[in-house]
């Protein structure tokens, strides 16, 4: 454990310590501590900010939202579908293929979507060719945040199959069984059986989500905002990519992490309050 411990204690508690910044006017030649106290300074620019700042977080809550409506059952049901497989090849052949897409790259991903979706992509092809209409679909802002939902789903679904898996596989055969005897049909049994049994799991990952909902991908969207504009695709993360390290405002860039980061803590703490009043552990006690 030592090696995970030394990780989380450098670069997740440790660098806590780079939040300072937010109330500083950070000089990088200065340093951390040497650099001008400004107070709240930051914070006030960032929220009189009407424009890109507030657009970013729109975009991200806007993203967030279509990815827990339309990603996050996915991994369930997927998970239920390969379950209900009896025959062990083929169940392990569609994990494989389903499991795949994870270990590819953002940047892979995104040049495949451009080369199926895109202006001169294979879909373009085949409609000019049937003399039909030609649509950008990668370089359309309208349709961009369900195309980054798509992007997701095709890519992380079957890697998000497998705590759910690991749920279903605890679940008791008898109780299928008994619920069968009784009389209980598929629907019956999914509902009465299988849900009960998962449902400390799916509201778990459901807190862990809702805690890092405005991470929407900042790799994926750094890839595709140039394509679209950051009126569509500006999101937090970006946001604080392009005024620290690119524009050298660092304070200003601190101050809209840490507004996020905290925003996500506030989340967590929501949640497992509303699965302790459903009876459920949620994430600690």
């Amino acid at each position: 454990m030592v090696p995970g411990l030394l990780y989380f204690l450098v670069f997740h508690y440790g660098a806590l310590a780079g939040n300072v910044i937010a109330f500083k006017e950070y000089v990088p030649f200065d340093g951390l501590w040497a650099s001008p106290w400004v107070g709240l300074d930051n914070f006030t620019r960032m929220f009189q900010d009407a424009g890109a700042f507030w657009d970013a977080v729109l975009n991200t809550l806007w993203i967030a939202v279509l990815q827990l409506v339309f990603y996050f059952p996915v991994p369930l049901a997927l998970a239920l579908l390969l379950h209900s497989l009896t025959w062990s090849t083929v169940r392990r052949f569609v994990q494989s293929v389903a499991y795949l897409p994870h270990f590819i790259s953002w940047v892979i991903v995104v040049a495949l979507f451009q080369q199926v979706l895109g202006d001169t992509g294979m879909l373009n092809s085949y409609l000019g060719e049937a003399g039909l209409h030609t649509v950008d679909i990668i370089g359309n802002p309208d349709a961009f945040k369900p195309l980054v939902v798509a992007q997701v789903i095709w890519k992380d679904a079957g890697w998000g199959t497998i705590i759910f898996l690991a749920a279903l596989s605890q679940v008791d055969e008898q109780q299928y069984e008994a619920a069968a005897i009784d009389g209980a049909g598929p629907w019956r049994r999914f509902w009465h059986v299988t849900l009960p049994a998962i449902r400390p799991v799916v509201i778990l990952l459901l807190i862990m989500r809702l805690g890092d909902i405005l991470s929407v991908g900042f790799e994926q969207m750094l890839l595709q905002r140039d394509a679209v504009g950051p009126e569509a695709a500006e999101i937090i993360d970006t946001f604080v990519y392009y005024q620290g390290i690119v524009s050298g405002d660092y304070g200003f860039a601190t101050a809209a992490g840490l507004f996020k980061g905290v925003i996500g803590a506030l989340l967590i703490y929501a949640a497992n309050k509303v699965a302790h009043r459903l009876g459920e552990q949620g994430v600690y006690k």
